[in-house]
């Protein structure tokens, strides 16, 4: 029997490739889509979108991560409610990975085989979806109240603390690179979603990614009851107003919700612009994201696969470079639904804002589950073997971001004045 052009098509590609195709004829039931897998099935095969739909594999340690981020999501609101919104910083994202870390090390061992599954599942598919809503939260407008120096003061600051970052930690201290880095992407731009955001291009280790995250808590925590504290004591105040201030705490401060509590502690009106500055280095995600992935494309292991300190630059000319950068889709999707939800704000319907809300909901637990399920896999003597030098660079970029902050702000405020 003479093959058709679709078989003949087949055999070739086979020959080629190393990839171990399944043996099917042009007109069986998974090529013509009318069997179980359809052509629909086969395109989001293909574009790798199959991968974030949950298998009844995933299901027992889906449930656990979710109930767990369901408490913690409570709770986080049950302290906020308590102490009248002095607890907003420490949010359901902080709760998750603490109580994780918990159980963790102590009961998760003995049910991680059923569970593992269902965690890995929430600790990599369920961040990159939370990642792409996270756009729910922004809205064009706001970047446009704010004004043109408040774009620039943080595109400033971002570079300079990522690139100081990298070079305290990965030159000076030794540390290792994925730790470097993520560290300097939490301090940088967004904090914990950040840091998670970056895991994927940088791929890193769990426990990495948690000593990252920790930095963020701590010194987060810490600015946001200095930055108040700051204000009344008039610092920076000839040369900052309130609202440039609450740029500054924008800027500077590490989590959203840090920006939050700091900001409303001065006044509702410092709170509004340094939330709104904020938003913007949380667009600025995607960006960063595309060209970490471009430079760490041109990095190779060196003999040592095992020493992260041996990461030394190839000979590769731009366009090989472009070739091999892997993109990271979540962070352009993400810049997507901002445009989206600014179309929604918009329309100022009752059902669009409803839709909103419920997007920014399943965003919270989404980045909940996915730090939950992160320090469920995260072991306290990875941590203790990482020895002080995360916290000490993470304490001279809080420095840095206090200081250098500081005078970022004021230069670009003079030049705009001026």
């Amino acid at each position: 029997m003479q093959p058709t052009p679709l078989n003949a098509e087949y055999h070739a590609m086979k020959k080629q490739s190393p990839v171990t195709y399944p043996s099917y004829q042009a007109d069986s039931p998974q090529v013509c889509g009318v069997g179980k897998i359809g052509w629909l099935h086969n395109l989001a095969t293909k574009a790798g979108l199959d991968s974030y739909l949950p298998r009844p594999s995933h299901g027992l340690g889906l449930t656990v991560v979710l109930i767990a981020s369901l408490f913690c999501l409570w709770f986080s609101d049950y302290l906020i409610d308590l102490s009248n919104g002095k607890l907003l910083g420490l949010s359901s994202l902080t709760l998750a990975i603490l109580l994780g870390m918990l159980l963790g090390n102590t009961v998760y061992p003995r049910f991680a085989a059923p569970l593992s599954s269902g965690v890995d599942f929430a600790k990599s598919q369920c961040l990159r979806l939370a990642i792409v809503l996270y756009g729910f939260k922004v809205t064009l407008t706001q970047v446009a109240s704010v004004g043109s120096a408040a774009i620039a003061i943080d595109a400033l600051v971002l570079t300079s603390t990522f690139l100081l970052t990298y070079i305290l930690g990965h030159k000076w201290l030794k540390l290792d690179k994925q730790t470097t880095l993520l560290i300097g992407a939490g301090s940088s731009i967004c904090g914990a979603a950040a840091v998670i955001a970056t895991e994927p291009v940088v791929k890193a280790e769990a426990y990495k990614v948690t000593i990252a995250v920790a930095t963020v808590v701590v010194f987060g925590t810490l600015a946001m009851l200095l930055y108040p504290l700051l204000y009344q004591l008039q610092w920076l105040a000839a040369t900052l107003g309130a609202e440039q201030y609450g740029v500054y705490i924008g800027s500077t401060v590490h989590e959203v919700a840090q920006v939050v509590v700091a900001g409303n502690a001065i006044s509702t009106e410092v709170g509004n612009t340094a939330v709104v500055t904020k938003m913007i280095r949380v667009m600025m995600l995607a960006p960063f994201l595309l060209i970490l992935s471009f430079v760490l494309s041109g990095i190779h292991n060196n003999v040592n696969p095992n020493d992260s300190l041996a990461l030394k630059p190839t000979k590769t000319n731009f366009w090989q470079r472009a070739k091999q950068v892997h993109i990271p889709w979540f962070a352009f999707m993400f810049l997507v639904m901002i445009g989206i939800n600014s179309l929604l704000h918009h329309t100022q319907s009752a059902s669009s804002a409803h839709f909103v809300e419920l997007m920014v909901s399943l965003d919270n637990l989404l980045l909940t589950m996915a730090m939950f399920a992160l320090g469920l896999t995260t072991h306290f003597s990875a941590i203790k073997k990482a020895g002080f030098k995360p916290l000490l660079l993470a304490a001279l970029v809080f420095g840095w971001l206090l200081s250098g902050g500081a005078a970022i702000n004021m230069g670009i405020q003079t030049l705009v004045v001026g």
